[in-house]
């Protein structure tokens, strides 16, 4: 199948696609000159909650990457968005670093451990015994259950991390109650991505290393799909499940050559 490379829009994931193990991934760079050169729009969604746009946007510029704040989306600012949307002006509970907590602010919720509408659970490196008990304690006596993605571990120092998934898990299994996960590959932020934009499923292309995450968001909200192999994702596992993306690149080195 023969990508469309004359797409007005582009969504992008940004680990194990534009870096990779904390250095860019080889023509990165080019890729994203080329979309700013063609005038291209773009937005580089991920499902990490740790760091605000700024932050990210930063890190990404030490790593030799110019992506503008206003160009990256956050499951973070996903899950604000989301809760925003649903119950405007209201309250939560919050376990996970500053960006969720900024996140929140920004949309005017009010954070609360009494009788909030939301637990919103995010990443963060500072897990608390206290704070899983008063989350557990808020769902049970009726606050809705929010998390900003689903997966179940990162990579770490010396193995695997437990991710945003597994430390819901935990609380749904003392609760009974399962998280509504916002990120990716919930199509919600592929949504928000195309609103952001002004832009229409049919003219945006999806690029990112996770079947399970970017290319099943990208397929349920009707996008083009390229699945680079810079990242988590074999080549071997494409077969293996029901869904395929439009296209497999060993990375965004090679549609840079294209747009």
């Amino acid at each position: 199948m023969t990508l469309q490379t004359n797409q007005r829009s582009w969504l992008c994931d940004m680990d194990g696609v534009l870096i990779a193990e904390g250095r860019m991934v080889p023509g990165a760079d080019a890729f994203l000159a080329r979309l700013r050169d063609t005038s291209a729009p773009f937005l580089v969604l991920t499902n990490n909650s740790l760091f605000t746009p700024s932050e990210l946007s930063g890190q990404l510029h030490a790593m030799g990457l110019e992506v503008a704040e206003d160009q990256l989306w956050t499951s973070a600012l996903a899950t604000a968005r989301f809760v925003a949307s649903q119950r405007p002006g209201g309250t939560a509970f919050v376990i996970g670093e500053p960006s969720m907590h900024e996140a929140l602010r920004d949309v005017g919720y009010r954070e609360d451990a009494d009788a909030p509408d939301y637990v919103v659970l995010g990443e963060t490196q500072e897990y608390s015994f206290n704070d899983f008990s008063t989350a557990i304690g808020l769902i049970e006596r009726g606050s809705r259950f929010v998390a900003t993605n689903h997966e179940v571990s990162g990579p770490g120092p010396r193995g695997s991390l437990p991710g945003v998934g597994a430390m819901a898990g935990l609380i749904e299994r003392a609760t009974g109650v399962a998280p509504y996960y916002v990120g990716k590959p919930n199509p919600v932020m592929i949504r928000e991505g195309l609103a952001i934009l002004g832009a229409h499923s049919a003219n945006t292309i999806m690029v990112g290393d996770r079947m399970d995450t970017d290319i099943l968001a990208g397929v349920e909200a009707g996008l083009e799909t390229v699945l680079v192999l810079s990242g988590v994702t074999g080549g071997q596992e494409i077969d293996q499940l029901p869904y395929r993306p439009t296209r497999v690149v060993g990375s965004v080195a090679e549609l840079a050559l294209e747009i």
